[in-house]
């Protein structure tokens, strides 16, 4: 299964000048634990709640690029939800973005991987039920 079928895409992304707080906002205000940065339309790195943490009561003064993690681990739209697991369990990580031709087209979590992996089982055991 390719990882484009499980992805969420267009994902809600933050400026790397923009403050942590608004990164919080965001991330509390969307549920979810990781933001792309972006920086003139490019991806520039990722900002997770553990990074948050780590400047708690700084919150509102330091901006994302402070914080953010840079190396980052991407896929493509192309490679399977196994490729995506293997990678994610060998960087232990627990999201990353999805890039296209350098463009950020989605973002996949633990979660997504989970929900494929529920999907697969529950279709095997409705074909063996046949």
């Amino acid at each position: 299964m390719q990882i484009v079928n499980v992805m969420t895409s267009d994902p809600i992304t933050i400026d790397q000048h923009d403050t942590l707080s608004k990164a919080k906002t965001i991330m509390d205000e969307g549920r979810f634990r990781r933001l792309p940065v972006m920086e003139d339309g490019r991806l520039v790195g990722i900002v997770t709640e553990r990074d948050l943490r780590e400047f708690t009561g700084y919150l509102k003064s330091i901006r994302v690029n402070a914080a953010m993690r840079t190396a980052l681990i991407t896929i493509t739209p192309y490679n399977t939800v196994e490729d995506a697991a293997c990678l994610m369990l060998k960087h232990k990580i627990g999201g990353m973005p999805i890039v296209a031709d350098g463009q950020l087209v989605g973002i996949v979590t633990s979660s997504d991987l989970l929900k494929a992996f529920l999907n697969v089982v529950k279709a095997t055991g409705e074909i063996m039920q046949r």
